[in-house]
């Protein structure tokens, strides 16, 4: 059973007819102490409260009742209602343990994949081990094992999910799995870097522009919501966006429509939203450089994925993957095991990479391991170590992984070392096939 606890009439008997004609068994409740009766009465699956019950009170009776209902039923997503003006107010229910909330006025059809994916999460089975596609995901530590789990679990469902980690760990593969497992498979999974997109070319890149929107637009563009529509959007480097784009990316978020640049007709896209940073996000929101409304719109779900460092054990796994068919002396192995490995998978799979080119024997030796990890060295002298009759656009490539390899995956400060903005970082890495 789904609850309603909201004191318009209207909104009552609109939401209780979407609910019910989706299938769901729906009462519907004006007052606090009504949905507190029906609760004690029967655990609803799922509850819809409204946040504000007296022209009195600016919510403080909609925060004490989400208290309320969370000592009595713990377990029951309880999803909010809000004006656009009150979000503030729906963010401290975030904090409280609500799992999700809407606006008013609502889409129909974002409201229900939203009733879907929180009961499917407040209950979603367990995935075989055979249905899962790790997706090139390799390892077998408890800490990755348990991560893949969660993937395994949620893949089904249309949560939003926020992956977190040091540069190199994989989150770009993590964010695969969710898609290659999930209903959406069929459609787009897009890869969108958002910290190379400038807040002047944001609203083309991420809506599109119809012909004729501005100097130089001489054909319609469908942005990169539009492309992953009924599949999935990758917003890698979510912790970089400018504030004022993080609005923009809220309202498409929030309400399942934009506006391509120069059109003022809303259209519809369904997407389910894979974000990532390596930023400490929480600590942003204690600054003000990132919203709280968009960050608890983004997590639902969230996966941190360990350095390399804190899984050695898949260390050796990683590296026979990266060799090939070489094998590897037994001292080779140990010692990679060792290395601090700050640039975690990525900055293992060059020094592999390296090795297997200069291995003096039939295996990769420790010495091997020892003259190609001494190759990290910064863009500008690690020219003299690239070897002869490369194109310009190879010599710039390996620039690119050598300079990110120095600064363990760190966009700015490798950006500065080879001279070029951030952006041009940014083009240059999704022209090379570069991930971070």
């Amino acid at each position: 059973m789904i609850l309603v606890v909201d004191d318009d009439k209207a909104i009552r008997l609109s939401l209780g007819m979407i609910l019910r004609r989706a299938g769901y068994p729906t009462e519907c409740v004006a007052s606090p102490e009504e949905a507190l009766a029906a609760v004690r009465r029967q655990a609803p699956s799922l509850i819809f409260m409204d946040m504000n019950y007296s022209a009195r009170t600016t919510g403080e009776d909609g925060l004490e009742l989400l208290r309320k209902v969370k000592i009595l039923v713990p377990q029951t997503p309880v999803i909010l209602i809000t004006a656009w003006g009150s979000i503030p107010l729906a963010v401290e229910g975030m904090r409280l343990g609500a799992f999700d909330f809407i606006t008013k006025p609502w889409n129909g059809a974002v409201l229900l994949r939203r009733v879907e994916t929180a009961l499917a999460l407040n209950g979603v089975p367990e995935n075989t081990a055979g249905e899962f596609d790790r997706c090139g995901i390799i390892g077998r530590s408890r800490r990755l094992t348990e991560i893949l789990d969660t993937v395994a679990r949620i893949a089904p469902t249309d949560a939003s999910v926020l992956v977190t980690g040091e540069n190199g760990t994989g989150k770009e593969l993590i964010a695969r799995a969710i898609h290659v497992n999930s209903r959406r498979a069929a459609a787009p999974l897009v890869k969108v870097n958002l910290g190379g997109i400038s807040q002047s070319l944001f609203e083309s890149e991420m809506f599109g522009h119809v012909k004729g929107a501005f100097t130089g637009a001489v054909d319609s563009r469908k942005g990169r919501f539009e492309l992953a529509d009924r599949g999935t959007i990758f917003l890698d480097e979510i912790g970089d966006l400018d504030l004022n784009c993080q609005v923009k990316l809220l309202r498409v978020l929030q309400e399942g429509t934009f506006e391509p640049l120069g059109d003022s007709r809303p259209r519809k896209v369904d997407v389910r939203v894979v974000s990532a940073t390596n930023a400490d996000l929480p600590a942003r929101l204690g600054d003000r450089t990132f919203r709280e409304d968009l960050f608890y719109r983004i997590n639902a779900i969230t996966l941190h994925l360990p350095p390399l460092r804190e899984r050695r054990e898949d260390i050796p796994l990683l590296a026979r993957s990266f060799a090939g068919e070489k094998d590897f002396a037994p001292e080779a192995l140990e010692l990679l095991a060792r290395l601090p490995w700050p640039g975690n998978i990525r900055q293992l799979k060059n020094v592999v990479e390296r090795a297997v080119l200069m291995a003096h024997g039939p295996r990769i030796s420790r010495t091997d391991i020892e003259e190609a990890d001494a190759l990290r060295l910064d863009a500008a002298s690690s020219r003299s170590a690239l070897p002869q009759g490369l194109t310009l656009e190879e010599l710039e490539r390996n620039a690119i992984l050598a300079a990110l390899e120095k600064h363990s995956g760190n966009l700015s400060l490798a950006a500065a070392e080879l001279g070029i903005t951030r952006q041009s970082l940014y083009r240059r890495m999704e022209k090379y096939g570069i991930t971070n």
